[in-house]
């Protein structure tokens, strides 16, 4: 194969024998990268015609790989739910403390505002609202996640400062929490 410079040479000079200099020079000056069509923007045509190229391709696969998703999913699939998910039971054990005392309105990250009545559990992973039954000796208490920001290192959970007193929590100390199930299970 001939590269693309030599045959523009061939071209200019097979239009000089036969056309003469000057209408030669007019009718090859994009060939030879004169001001009516630069070489290099011939290249990059040649570049974009080989990017759409691959781009149809990508968007073919792409298409085809959707089709068999959605095929291999079925009519009688149903997306799965966390409502739906059961909760694991048996008790876990986790490290727990008191959280101290509160401050003037002090506001947890789950938007609760605190008081030296609230009854609640700060823990980093579980979500706002999720039920919990705590056990420490004989005490067990259902409680509720009501922050998400530990503010001692070391715990695995925090309680407020009511919660702590009810479960006789001295400090920090091992104690066992478990989600809370409903009526039926």
């Amino acid at each position: 194969m001939v590269p693309r410079w030599c045959r523009s040479d061939q071209l200019a000079r097979r239009a000089v024998d036969k056309l003469g200099t000057r209408q030669a020079e007019q009718s090859t000056s994009w060939a030879l990268g004169g001001p009516a069509f630069p070489q290099h923007l011939a290249l990059v045509l040649a570049s974009f015609g080989e990017r759409v190229v691959v781009l149809a391709a990508v968007a073919f696969l792409g298409a085809v790989a959707a089709i068999a998703v959605v095929e291999q999913r079925g009519d009688s699939a149903t997306p799965a739910t966390f409502a739906s998910a059961v909760a694991p039971s048996g008790w876990n054990h986790a490290f727990a403390g008191s959280r101290g005392a509160v401050g003037d309105a002090q506001r947890t990250s789950c938007g609760e505002i605190l008081t030296s009545r609230s009854l609640g559990v700060t823990h980093p992973v579980l979500p706002c609202g999720a039920k919990l039954v705590l056990r420490n000796g004989d005490a067990e208490i259902l409680t509720e996640v009501i922050d998400n920001t530990l503010v001692q290192p070391g715990r695995q959970i925090e309680v407020t400062e009511r919660l702590a007193h009810m479960l006789h929590l001295e400090g920090t100390e091992e104690i066992e929490w478990r989600f809370a199930a409903d009526e039926n299970g």
